[in-house]
């Protein structure tokens, strides 16, 4: 708390007089001598010129105080922005994370029925392969079969006509 200057000057005095700086010789009418005088003020001066050094210094250290208290709310700030955007950015990314998940989630589910119905339809196709394989090697034999006959046919049928020829020559 602020003192009234009197007041703070008078106790000023006593504790100079009290660590012997002022010597407290008094005259016989209860006043200072010259010297003391004179040093009384010089010490006040000294006091005055002090304190005015300190609340220069007490200003300079609030005015920087405020400063840093300036650039720090600047940097709260900033920070707050930063990690503002950090949020919104790591917000849409697990959102759309999650979405492709749910969706590989839900393509596995049709995948499945569907790769079982597809190793069904390939034993299928391979059961028709296999009978129509089948189905074609027994063509091929019984065309070789069929040439054989057909083959034997000719061969019957030439002789035959071979021999009604002779027998027509024979004839004439």
């Amino acid at each position: 708390m602020a003192q009234p200057p009197q007041r703070q000057q008078s106790e000023q005095l006593q504790t100079l007089m009290q660590s012997g700086q002022i010597s407290g010789s008094l005259s016989f009418n209860g006043t200072l001598s010259k010297e003391d005088e004179e040093m009384s003020r010089s010490a006040l001066s000294t006091f005055k010129a002090k304190e005015e050094e300190i609340e220069k210094k007490k200003l300079e250290v609030k005015e920087r105080v405020q400063a840093q208290l300036g650039r720090i709310e600047e940097e709260t700030k900033r920070l707050a922005n930063i990690r503002e955007e950090l949020e919104a950015l790591a917000d849409p990314m697990k959102k759309e994370v999650s979405l492709v998940r749910k969706k590989i989630d839900s393509v596995n589910k049709e995948l499945k029925p569907l790769g079982q119905t597809c190793q069904k339809k390939e034993r299928e196709y391979k059961e028709a392969l296999e009978a129509f394989n089948e189905k074609n090697r027994e063509k091929v034999q019984l065309i070789t079969r069929l040439m054989e006959l057909v083959s034997e046919s000719e061969r019957m049928r030439m002789k035959k006509l071979e021999e009604l020829s002779k027998s027509i020559e024979t004839i004439r």
